[in-house]
């Protein structure tokens, strides 16, 4: 099953943290970003896509190093749709931010501080994003399936964040 597939099943499950109203305020806080900064909303896809893809490497280090656990106890404490900069210091170094808000500046043609002052909304959005698979009994030990999808476990490679919430939003407006 694939990441979107995932989200949808935890919106679905009483035993999982996902709702469509945790998901609809993801995607609200991502509109509300692209008017904010005046970012059309693909380029603010492409954003997300490598802010993900940047996540999702942090986050596999984490759990390669420290443990499935440790991984869901970042996305557990850092979630959400409030600005985190703490979020951001969490999983990358300053050498790291930079090099992020480099690649995407390049990618994107925005301006470093128009990036530098997205990242700290985008990484907490990515969490809560994952966030929704977790299990509401056993919220730092059981397995949660939507991020495991995004750490992509069966090494397929078909994992997108930013494709996964544009579908999300497609979801909430049927």
């Amino acid at each position: 099953m694939g990441l979107f597939d995932q989200i949808v099943s935890a919106v679905g499950n009483s035993n999982q943290a996902g709702s469509a109203g945790q998901i609809g305020a993801i995607v609200n806080t991502i509109q509300q970003l692209s008017n904010n900064t005046g970012a059309d909303p693909s380029t603010l896809q492409s954003v997300l896509s490598l802010v993900g893809g940047q996540v999702r490497s942090s986050l596999q280090q984490q759990r390669a190093v420290n443990g499935e656990a440790q991984a869901q106890a970042i996305v557990n404490q850092y979630s959400g749709t409030e600005p985190s900069p703490q979020a951001v210091d969490t999983l990358f170094s300053s050498n790291q931010q930079q090099q992020l808000i480099q690649q995407i500046a390049q990618m994107t043609g925005l301006n470093l501080g128009s990036i530098q002052q997205m990242l700290p909304i985008l990484v907490p959005l990515v969490l809560n994003l994952l966030q929704s698979g977790t299990q509401t009994q056993n919220p730092q030990g059981g397995a949660n399936p939507v991020l495991n999808a995004f750490l992509d476990a069966d090494r397929d490679g078909d994992v997108d964040v930013a494709d996964a919430m544009q579908m999300a939003s497609r979801y909430l407006s049927r």
